[in-house]
């Protein structure tokens, strides 16, 4: 079982932070507070959360320099800020620094608790090859990056593990024995409309016609072997970072192609 989710509260209201860390806790997360954007960094660099939720206005080093120092540093961090006083430009300048969302106050708390329980969910994802090397190497690489891995050779048994647990995302190749990936992908759309498919195939010419047919059906975009690991874990962590943004009220939309 995953430890609980580590979650920082940054506001120089100390009876805010108190009341938040409270009810984070009462919901079964692990919450520490800081009072200023020096606690607060200090916190993420030594404590590793998470998740920080900050407000923008404080004094010394205010939420937007201490966004930016954060992202200069863990550039994954998940950032929620929040203010009562938020000009278009202060939140126009967080979302460019990489922040989730800016919250209003008095924050949506079943958003904000909703937008967290993906943290508790979101880390498996399910490889469908029949190549041992690749899926090898891409399990080790995904594991490596912090996900569970599940890996399908079987073409009729993918359903099967959808049904077990929640999966962020689905890494399928087009070509799995006699077997058209394009089956799988349908089968998957058809039973998990919004579940992300990410195609994989080494036939770039071959394949060229189901790659569009798959990107119409809506797999989330088309990787072509030998591809750099990095591209894989990038499409992950934006898969992973567009499901949390639409919990705050960005629409999911696929990626294109």
């Amino acid at each position: 079982m995953r430890a609980e989710i580590k979650v920082l509260v940054v506001d120089d209201d100390r009876s805010m932070v108190k009341t938040m860390c409270d009810i984070l806790k009462v919901n079964g997360y692990q919450p520490s507070g800081a009072c200023s954007g020096e606690e607060a960094l200090e916190k993420v660099r030594y404590g590793r959360p998470d998740c920080v939720l900050m407000d923008i206005r404080m004094p010394g080093i205010g939420g937007i320099e201490t966004l930016r120092l954060i992202k200069a540093t863990t550039p994954d961090m998940p950032v929620l800020m929040m203010s009562a006083y938020t000009t278009e430009e202060q939140a126009a300048e967080a979302r460019q620094l990489g922040a989730e969302t800016v919250l209003t106050k008095p924050i949506d708390l079943h958003m904000v608790l909703s937008y967290l329980e993906l943290f508790k969910r979101e880390s498996s994802i399910l490889v469908v090859d029949d190549d041992p090397c690749f899926y090898g190497v891409v399990g080790d690489v995904l594991q490596d990056g912090g996900y569970r891995v599940e890996t399908e050779t079987k073409p009729e048994n993918v359903l099967g593990h959808m049904e077990h647990d929640y999966k962020l995302a689905v890494v399928l190749d087009l070509k799995l024995g006699d077997t058209n990936g394009l089956e799988v992908l349908k089968a998957v759309r058809t039973k998990y409309p919004s579940k992300p498919v990410v195609l994989v195939t080494g036939y770039r010419n071959d394949m060229t016609d189901s790659v569009e047919k798959g990107l119409k059906i809506g797999a989330y975009t088309c990787l072509y072997k030998p591809f750099r690991m990095e591209s894989l874990l990038d499409t992950i962590r934006e898969i992973r970072g567009k499901k949390r943004r639409n919990v705050l009220g960005e629409a999911f939309l696929n990626r294109g192609y």
